[in-house]
């Protein structure tokens, strides 16, 4: 089953049980699925690759992350809580996080395949692991690892 076929068998279901913050998150990633289809349509009709689907999704929990991060910083829980509650229901159809060891053995393996050593290669660096971690790992993450391990 695709990613859409996925997300409007649970955006009915979600209709059905009345789960409101479930089925506000599941709209909103529809409609960012359906306008990237858009942007990207040239001549008739266009299907995202399984790249630009995570892109979407990645792009998504980012948002909501950033929001959380400011709700909070502003004193307003009620909102950071709502904005939670979405991220969780986003991060279903992202895959598994990597963890710290697996961020780590990826920029390790991209260092010794660039050959950079210091801080001037960390572009180049963290251009290939977000490659290799795209949808897995957060950007602050894998910039750590890259600091962490050129420096």
């Amino acid at each position: 089953m695709s990613l859409k076929e996925q997300i409007d068998a649970d955006l009915k279901a979600a209709m059905k049980s009345g789960e409101k913050t479930r089925l506000t998150a599941i709209r909103s990633i529809r409609a960012a699925l359906l306008e990237k289809e858009v942007s990207i349509r040239v001549g008739g009709k266009a299907e995202l690759s399984e790249d630009q689907e995570m892109d979407v999704l990645s792009s998504l929990a980012k948002r909501r992350r950033d929001a959380i991060e400011q709700f909070n910083a502003g004193g307003r829980a009620d909102l950071a809580e709502n904005e939670e509650a979405e991220l969780k229901v986003i991060e279903t159809y992202l895959p598994e996080p990597a963890g710290a060891e697996e961020i780590e053995a990826v920029v390790r393996e991209v260092i010794a395949k660039t050959g950079a050593s210091s801080m001037k290669d960390m572009g180049r660096v963290m251009g290939e692991s977000m490659k290799a971690l795209k949808g897995k790992a957060d950007g602050s993450a894998v910039q750590a690892a890259v600091k962490a391990l050129l420096s």
